[in-house]
């Protein structure tokens, strides 16, 4: 439906279309006549929303800060997945994967050659060597926050080490492409761009997301891209960059046993950090990390 200049504006403002997200629509309106690829009103979260996923990312973060201290040699990926599990539930939350397609834990810990999507086990447990990614989502009041970090356990090679630095440099680069008016593929270019220098490949087939109201929304975040490509970013989209960072070849295979994990085809170690992001008027603000 469109609306007429003093009608309320669709953002739920209360104000005025005219002059709240008029000039807005217009100006985005002129992005998709010059053949760009533009979000849509249900991509863009309003003020509430925005309030609300900023909350439930800060509960994320805190978990991800309390499990921290734990993650060390001898601790099993099971003991892990239970501390988090009972700390969301004390702060308020609810874990987004626990249940979710089939998933059956709380939280994703992924080692050494495991991109992403590994499932905790009481059997495994971590020793000094080990890279681990422990990445956690917590529904909060109906919101989401969407974060993961890596870990190096004890006595990390050096190559293991330089993995895990450079893959949180290219989540850094990422998001400081990350401005109103640019464009998804900028995120994606100067993340494979840096992975690329360093002699690693960056997962093709599994991006960042949508997130904030539905555990994954649109846009689809690749963390491969050309410049001046993929969607316009405008403020009030709130997505993921969580590039996977390979130390040998990009191909990636899925466990199909368990149907979740998803492992470097090579058998090389993989390396992956992952923020929650709203874009804004200036730039971006994190809103879990």
């Amino acid at each position: 439906m469109k609306l007429g200049r003093n009608d309320a504006c669709w953002c739920g403002s209360g104000r005025k279309y005219k002059i709240c997200h008029m000039n807005f629509d217009e100006k985005v309106r002129g992005y998709a006549l010059q053949g760009h690829l533009v979000p849509d009103h249900d991509m863009i979260k309003t003020p509430v929303q925005i309030e609300g996923i900023r909350r439930a990312g800060e509960i994320n973060t805190r978990i991800l800060d309390y499990v921290e201290p734990y993650v060390k040699e001898g601790i099993s990926t099971g003991e892990i997945n239970r501390l988090l599990h009972e700390y969301t539930l004390k702060l308020g939350g609810i874990p987004a994967p626990l249940n979710y397609e089939g998933f059956s834990k709380s939280v994703c810990t992924s080692i050494d050659e495991v991109v992403c999507h590994g499932i905790p086990d009481d059997n495994r447990i971590l020793k000094s060597g080990d890279i681990i990614n422990i990445d956690a989502t917590t529904i909060y009041e109906g919101f989401y926050g969407d974060a993961s970090r890596m870990y190096c356990i004890g006595d990390v090679s050096e190559e293991k080490k330089r993995l895990v630095e450079v893959a949180r440099e290219c989540l850094e680069l990422g998001f400081a492409e990350v401005k109103p008016y640019g464009f998804l593929g900028d995120i994606g270019y100067v993340i494979n761009k840096h992975a690329t220098e360093h002699g690693y490949t960056i997962v093709r087939e599994i991006g960042g997301h949508g997130v904030g109201v539905d555990f994954h929304e649109d846009p689809w975040v690749s963390h491969i891209g050309t410049r001046g490509t993929d969607y316009l970013l405008v403020p009030g989209m709130t997505f993921t960059i969580e590039p996977m960072v390979n130390m040998g070849k990009a191909d990636v295979v899925t466990d199909e046993q368990d149907g979740w994990t998803v492992r470097t085809k090579d058998g090389m170690p993989s390396a992956q950090w992952e923020y929650t992001l709203v874009v804004t008027e200036t730039g971006a603000e994190i809103l879990s990390r």
